[in-house]
């Protein structure tokens, strides 16, 4: 394996979690039977420019062609992309004569607020069955995996955009350079670009290994991800802190031919990385470690719960959750089933481990003794959906950053 950023080969390990199949691969019940494909889950850090990484073993087109994860079904993360959009409009002056594209445009969630806004908008989504949630929404959908030869063909047809929205895209890309290429080429000479990935930072200080998936090629530093950027002349000018995904960062840049100086707030995050030692190589060795920990306090508290009689199930079917299952071996003796609003899901199984994936309903008519939350990073959604356990004194718990009770 070489660096897709540097094309060094001096890659260190710093997570094996072992092999797995790929986490939105979910079985139908006529799949059971047949061979499952895994594939190593192996995070490196290149020594010289400090991506994390894994090898690209599978391709976007296995993972995206068909997906199973909506944005829509988190009304979370909606509201995230209101908040965001009624933020562009106001901070780049956005109107009826702007062009906003987005990249993994998914199902529609974010745009949909763009379009209401009154403002040109396009999105380009690889996803057949989720780009065509969005065109019911009436928000204008390209289906295809961006490269630059359609990056050109966008700009020739509807102009050069003022904004680009890549949430949670750049991660899935393995040829980062091209794709970086490709957003450059979307974008106005003195337009923005705006960025969200989850931050290394907590992926590394506090353990959040589960977000660690074969669809995730990479994962950044504000430090690696400046370096990304800067290969197809862009340059980072501000970032945001957010809550979303257990912490992420929102990066903002703009063609370095524009000029603009860097904010306070750069300067403060990259402080703050190398203060956590994660622009050197030893910080990064300590994530090991905090994943073991939280493998070995979930498997203590379920097999105590099954010692004991309770019924313990899960809620929602993640990509996240089931590279905890996987990594943690819980098989239906340990989490009877779990449960999701998608209804993609319902009728399937989790992959590797074969958890039945149910509707959120099943909650209510088992009553079980205790829910296990997959998607943790959503703890306050969750602890009020679920807040109707108590009626049966229900206890409702998150695995990371550390294995702890909701306060229902």
């Amino acid at each position: 394996m070489r660096c897709r950023l540097c094309d060094s080969d001096r890659l260190l390990s710093v997570l094996d979690l072992g092999a797995t199949p790929p986490c939105e691969r979910f079985l139908t019940a006529a799949e059971l039977d047949d061979p499952e494909p895994t594939y190593p889950l192996h995070l490196r850090l290149c020594t010289d420019c400090l991506l994390l990484q894994i090898p690209a073993l599978i391709t976007p087109e296995d993972t995206f062609t068909e997906y199973a994860y909506f944005s829509s079904y988190s009304d979370t993360w909606v509201e995230h992309a209101r908040q965001f959009v009624d933020e562009a409009v106001r901070r780049l002056s956005l109107d009826s004569n702007s062009l906003v594209v987005e990249v993994a445009s998914n199902d529609g969630y974010l745009l949909q607020h763009v379009v209401q806004a009154g403002i040109p908008c396009l999105g380009i989504e690889p996803s057949v069955n989720v780009g065509a949630a969005a065109r019911d929404r009436r928000v204008p959908t390209r289906t295809a995996f961006l490269d630059q030869d359609l990056a050109v063909a966008i700009r020739a047809e509807h102009g050069p955009a003022d904004l680009v929205v890549a949430n949670n895209v750049y991660a899935h890309i393995p040829d980062l350079l091209g794709f970086t290429q490709s957003l450059r080429a979307l974008l106005a000479d003195d337009g923005w670009l705006s960025i969200e990935v989850h931050h290394a930072l907590n992926l590394v200080d506090l353990g959040q290994f589960d977000t660690v998936y074969h669809e995730h090629f990479q994962y950044y530093t504000l430090l690696s991800a400046a370096r990304a950027l800067a290969t197809a002349g862009l340059a980072v000018v501000d970032v945001e802190l957010l809550l979303t995904h257990g912490g992420s960062i929102r990066i903002w840049a703009r063609p370095d031919s524009f000029g603009a100086a860097p904010s306070a707030r750069v300067r403060e995050v990259l402080r703050a990385e190398q203060q956590a030692g994660l622009h050197d190589v030893d910080g990064y060795l300590r994530l090991a470690p905090l994943a073991e920990s939280v493998r070995h306090d979930l498997l203590r508290f379920l097999l105590e719960c099954r010692s004991h009689g309770k019924t313990v199930v899960g809620y929602g079917a993640p990509g996240k959750g089931n590279t905890l299952l996987n990594y943690c071996g819980i098989r239906t003796d340990l989490l009877g089933y779990t449960v999701d609003r998608n209804p993609y899901k319902h009728g399937r199984f989790t992959p590797g481990t074969r958890i039945p994936i149910l509707e959120p309903e099943q909650i209510a008519k088992d009553r079980p003794d205790v829910v296990l939350a997959l998607p943790w990073n959503l703890e306050p959604e969750l602890t009020e959906q679920l807040r109707f356990i108590t009626e049966w004194g229900g206890e409702l718990m998150f695995p990371l950053p550390r294995l702890h009770p909701a306060a229902l």
